[in-house]
Order: structure tokens, then C-alpha cells, then sequence
């Protein structure tokens, strides 16, 4: 079964059948669908949709991380080789005791972060260090450098050969792009095209402030310029959904989404939190659904048109 083949922040594995609820009603009767994920991250949206919803015929995925569409990349044409490397890694690591276990890490990332070699090697790596980092967080500082210190598992899983072969087969209907997410533009189809914005989140404090795994930064100018890209997508017919923090459930004066998508539909769903140094803030809490089309929650009905009400449904 496809499914993620790394952990990254934000992944939306918990939320998927919520999701699904929120889909445009009638979706799985709108025909040669072209779905879009402008910021693709670990992919569990992209593999759940591709595998349920047989009337997609197109999928177009993009994302910032180079090393992250490089993985993406060498999965869908090289899972063998990719394999074959990462059985290796595993082998390797499981003979050492913690200590060396430890060196052999800071090794790792430290070719990691140096030259380039090729794909495959650079796919293991970067996989290697996201099963066998602190709590499985992708990071970058300033330079562009991953940083995310020793985790200690007993037995963690390097080399998922049924995972990486599944995944391949279903990206092969996909198309992947590395860079802005503005260009997705360039593949829309009108209202045959739904696009799931799954961007670094706003935080909801000042201590919550990891809200971006790459060097560039995701702040609030970041996402107003996403919400008029967001805007201009709706201009073309295209149906909409987007996930952000539910700021205003933190702080009730804080109504950064409500006043910046104020054209469009906002939910709030539960959600869990899996990725959080502090294990004690692990839990569940609400996340916003953004979206510019009308739902039957339930219901599998009409095909409806996108809304540009200004309308606020509570779902918790």
C-alpha cells in the first residue's frame, strides 16, 4: 500500500478521512480529474487521493526542499537501486552498539550536507537521517544545512522495500516539480483541477516557532502572498482546499485566517500533533480547511461550483 515514505512535520496521515468528509460533493463523478499539491511534503494526501480516487488521470506535486523532490524523483524511477543502498545502510547500522550507532549518524549527515554524489546516494542519506534523527524532524538552518541531532531508536526501520515499490508504481502518474509553488499554474485545467495547499504552517506562539523544514523562511508576508495566489486559482475555476493552524483557538483576538480568507469557506477539524520536541505537547488540537466550494458533509452528491461567500462552518 502507498503510503509516506519519510515522517515530516505537518503530515497529514491522522486527518486523512477528515479530509475526505471536506472533499468537493460528487467528486469521484467529476471525470479526468487533475489534482495538484503545491507543497507535497510527505506525501500522505498525494497517496491517499491517487489511491481512492480513480477519476484523477493527472497529478502534478511540487515542493521547495530539493532534497525532498530529489527523493521523490529517485522512488518513482529508481526504487531498485534506492533499495538495494538503504538495505546496505540498514545492515550496517544494526551491528553497532549506541555509541557507534551515534558516530555513524554524524558521519552520515555530515555527507549529507557535503558534495553532492548522485541521486540514489543522496535519496539513502536523506532517508537513513530522517528515520534515525531526534522525533524524525527534517530541518535546515540558515545555510541550508540539515541539522537534527541523534535519535536513539531500538530498531528503526531504514529500508522499507514494500513501501518505496508501492509508492513507485503510483508515481508514476505524477509529475514532480521542484521550486515555487506558484508554477503549478502552468498545469491547472480549469474546474477539472482540485489543488490541496498543505503550506508551512503560521505558529501559534512565539515558543511554537518551527513553521519551515528549509532555509527560507514562511512568514506572514508568505502566507498573504499565498492567499492572493489562492484567490487567483479560485478566479480560474480550480477547486480549492487548504490546511493552516487554527490561530484563533490559541488566542481569540488572533484572527490572522478569518480576516485573510474571509472570501472563502474555513473549518476546523481535530487534529493530531506528532512532531513536537516536547512530548507533553504532543496531543490533539484544531487545524483550519480552507476551501471555495460548497460541501454536503456525508454526502456524495451534486457537483457544485466554487463559492465566494464569506462563510464560517464550525466541525469539531
Amino acid at each position: 500500500m502507498a503510503k509516506p515514505f519519510i515522517k515530516w512535520a505537518g503530515g497529514k496521515s491522522q486527518l486523512l478521512q477528515q479530509i475526505e468528509t471536506y472533499l468537493p460533493a460528487g467528486f469521484d463523478d467529476m471525470q479526468d480529474m487533475t489534482y495538484i499539491e503545491p507543497f507535497v511534503g510527505g506525501g500522505a494526501m498525494l497517496f491517499h487521493m491517487l489511491s481512492t480516487h480513480k477519476n484523477i488521470s493527472r497529478a502534478i506535486i511540487n515542493d521547495i526542499s530539493l532534497n525532498l523532490i530529489i527523493a521523490y524523483r529517485t522512488i518513482q524511477t529508481q526504487p531498485e537501486p534506492l533499495i538495494e543502498r538503504l538495505f546496505e545502510i540498514q545492515e550496517e547500522y544494526r551491528k553497532f552498539d549506541n555509541d557507534h550507532r551515534q558516530e555513524y549518524f554524524y558521519k552520515m549527515r555530515d555527507s549529507f550536507n557535503g558534495e553532492y554524489t548522485n541521486d540514489v546516494e543522496n535519496t539513502a542519506m536523506f532517508i537513513f537521517l530522517n528515520r534515525t534523527c531526534f522525533n524524525g524532524l527534517y530541518r535546515e538552518n540558515s545555510k541550508g544545512k540539515f541539522n537534527v541531532p541523534f535519535g536513539r531508536y531500538a530498531n528503526p526501520t531504514i529500508c522499507d522495500a514494500e513501501t518505496i515499490r508501492s509508492d513507485s508504481e503510483l508515481l508514476q502518474q505524477v509529475e514532480i516539480l521542484h521550486g515555487d509553488y506558484t508554477q503549478v499554474e502552468n498545469y491547472i485545467d480549469g474546474s477539472n483541477t482540485f489543488i490541496y495547499f498543505d503550506p508551512p504552517y503560521r505558529p501559534l506562539n512565539a515558543t511554537s516557532s518551527f513553521n519551515s523544514y528549509v532555509k527560507e523562511p514562511f512568514n506572514d508576508e508568505e502566507q498573504r502572498r499565498l492567499e492572493n495566489f489562492f484567490a487567483q486559482m479560485s478566479d480560474e475555476g480550480c477547486l480549492l482546499m487548504l490546511s493552516n493552524s487554527d490561530c484563533s483557538a490559541k488566542n481569540p483576538e488572533d484572527r490572522f485566517f478569518e480576516n485573510l480568507y474571509s472570501n472563502f469557506f474555513i473549518e476546523r477539524v481535530l487534529a493530531k500533533r506528532g512532531i513536537n520536541a516536547n512530548a507533553s505537547k504532543r496531543g490533539k488540537l484544531t487545524e483550519l480547511l480552507i476551501h471555495n466550494y460548497e460541501i454536503v458533509i456525508g454526502k456524495n452528491a451534486d457537483i457544485l461550483v466554487p463559492a465566494n461567500n464569506i462563510v464560517e462552518s464550525i466541525a469539531i
